[in-house]
C-alpha cells in the first residue's frame, strides 16, 4: 500500500527525502544534480513545500531555506503521526518512526534509512512494516530489508482479463513477508544480488455467502493458509543520477525467485520480474521527463492465488493507476506505462504529468494474452524536498468499464 504521509513531510523529508516506508536512497551525487538540473533552472530559486511551510512559520522574507544535511556517523530520527488516501484503502492513518544515516562519507556513500509504521484504514486493513535500505562504504554493498504483517481485507475480481467489477468476492487474510537481499556493485552501474524470500499467509476466508464466491477462485482454489518460501537471485543496472525523481538514465532489474517444497513453500513455483525504466530530459536542459516503464511479472507452476501477478501488487504498488488494486490477476502479467513530468512553475514547487498506461494479465488456465486493459490520466506534483527532488503526487486516473480515482503518493510512480 503506497501512502501520502503528510506529517512525514514536515520533518523526515527536511532530513533525506524518503518515503516512509520505502527503502528506495539516492546518490549524493544526484543530490547537487537534482538542484542544478540545467543552466535555466540555475537562474531561477528552487523552491519547495519546507520552504513555503518554514517561511509562513518564521515569516522569513528569503526565498530559499538552507535543508538540514546529515553527517557520517550523526543520525537522524523522527516519529511523526500521519495521514493519507488510497483507492484500495480509503481514509489512513499510521505512526511512523524514520532513522536516516550515513555508514561513511556523503560524498562516497548513499544514504541509508530503516523505518517503521503501524497503519490502519477505513477499510480496516492493518499493516506493520520493518522497512531498511543500508548502504556500505563506497556503496560496495547494498542490504535491502522488506518486512511486514498485513491484516488485510480486500475485493478481488477472478483471473484473467474478462473478470467484471460485478464478480468482486470479499477476501480477508493475515500475511507475514520476509524479503531480504545484499547487493553487491560490480561495476559503475551493475549490480548483482542474493536474499531470501517468505511469504505466509493464514485465516485466509472470504467474508461474503459461499454461493458468491468468484467461480474462478473457486476453480483456482484458495485454501485457508499458504506459504511460498525461497532464495532471490538479483540482476541490476542503474545510471540514473536521481532515483527518487529521475531527470534522465536507464534502470533494469532481473528477478528470478525459485519457490520449493523443501523449504515449506505450498507449491513448488518459480517467478521473474523483469523491471526496465528509460528516461529522458526532454526538452534537454529543462526540468520535464519523458519517462518509459516495462515491468513483466511471469510465473510457472501454481502459486497460491493470492500470491499470483497482480494490478498493484508489485514490491512499490505501483503498477496499473486508474484501476483499483487487485482488479486483475492471473499467473502472468505484462504491463508498460509512459508519463510526461512537466514543470508549472519556474521555481519547481508545482509541476504537472500526464500518463498512459495498458496491462494484460493471461487467461487462465490457457496462459494466452488475449486483451489489454488501458488507462490513462493526469496529475499534479508539489515539490516537498528540493534536494532530493520527492514530490507529493497527486494523480486522477480512469480506466475501463467506468473504473477510475484519485491516487496520492509520496514520490514519482516509477
Amino acid at each position: 500500500m503506497k501512502l501520502f504521509y503528510i506529517g512525514t513531510v514536515l520533518t523526515m523529508l527536511t532530513v533525506n527525502g524518503l518515503q516512509a516506508g520505502s527503502y528506495v536512497a539516492f546518490p549524493q551525487a544526484a543530490v547537487q544534480d537534482t538542484v542544478a538540473t540545467a543552466d535555466s533552472a540555475q537562474k531561477v530559486m528552487q523552491k519547495d513545500l519546507i520552504d513555503v511551510l518554514r517561511k509562513w512559520k518564521s515569516k522569513d522574507k528569503s526565498d530559499s531555506v538552507r535543508v538540514p544535511k546529515i553527517k557520517s556517523g550523526k543520525p537522524i530520527f523522527s516519529l511523526v503521526p500521519a495521514g493519507g488516501y488510497t483507492l484500495s484503502s480509503g481514509l489512513t492513518g499510521s505512526l511512523n518512526a524514520n532513522i536516516a544515516f550515513y555508514t561513511s562519507s556523503p560524498k562516497t556513500t548513499n544514504i541509508s534509512s530503516i523505518t517503521t509504521n503501524f497503519i490502519y484504514t477505513e477499510y480496516k486493513q492493518m499493516t506493520i512494516p520493518v522497512q531498511a535500505n543500508i548502504w556500505t562504504r563506497h556503496n560496495n554493498y547494498n542490504f535491502i530489508v522488506d518486512w511486514r504483517f498485513f491484516k488485510y481485507p480486500q475485493d478481488t475480481y477472478g483471473l484473467g482479463m474478462d473478470s467484471k467489477i460485478r464478480d468482486a468476492t470479499n477476501l480477508k487474510y493475515k500475511h507475514l513477508r520476509l524479503h531480504q537481499t545484499v547487493l553487491k556493485r560490480i561495476g559503475k552501474s551493475f549490480f548483482v544480488g542474493l536474499g531470501f524470500a517468505y511469504d505466509k499467509r493464514w485465516q485466509i476466508m472470504q467474508t461474503d455467502k459461499e454461493e458468491k464466491l468468484n467461480q474462478d477462485v473457486r476453480d483456482y482454489g484458495l485454501g485457508t493458509k499458504s506459504s511460498s518460501v525461497g532464495p532471490l537471485f538479483t540482476l541490476a543496472y542503474d545510471s540514473r543520477t536521481n532515483s527518487i525523481n529521475p531527470l534522465k538514465g536507464f534502470y533494469s532489474n532481473v528477478q528470478v525467485r525459485p519457490n520449493m517444497k523443501g523449504l515449506g513453500s505450498t507449491n513448488a513455483w518459480q517467478s521473474v520480474v523483469i523491471d526496465v525504466r528509460r528516461y529522458f530530459n526532454l526538452p534537454q536542459g529543462s526540468q520535464n521527463t519523458l519517462a518509459f516503464w516495462n515491468y513483466n511479472w511471469l510465473t510457472i507452476g501454481k502459486p497460491p492465488y493470492l500470491d499470483l501477478p497482480a494490478t498493484g501488487w508489485d514490491p512499490t504498488t505501483s503498477i496499473g493507476r486508474g484501476y483499483i488494486q487487485g482488479r486483475f490477476r492471473s499467473p502472468n502479467l505484462l504491463y508498460f506505462e509512459t508519463e510526461y513530468r512537466f514543470a508549472l512553475t519556474k521555481n519547481g514547487l508545482f509541476g504537472g504529468v500526464l500518463f498512459a498506461n495498458a496491462q494484460s494479465v493471461s487467461d487462465w488456465p490457457s496462459k494466452s494474452f488475449r486483451r489489454i486493459a488501458p488507462a490513462g490520466g493526469l496529475g499534479i506534483r508539489i515539490k516537498v524536498n528540493k534536494t532530493s527532488g520527492a514530490n507529493i503526487a497527486i494523480d486522477y486516473g480512469f480506466g475501463m468499464d467506468g473504473s477510475r480515482g484519485l491516487f496520492v503518493n509520496l514520490g514519482e510512480v516509477f
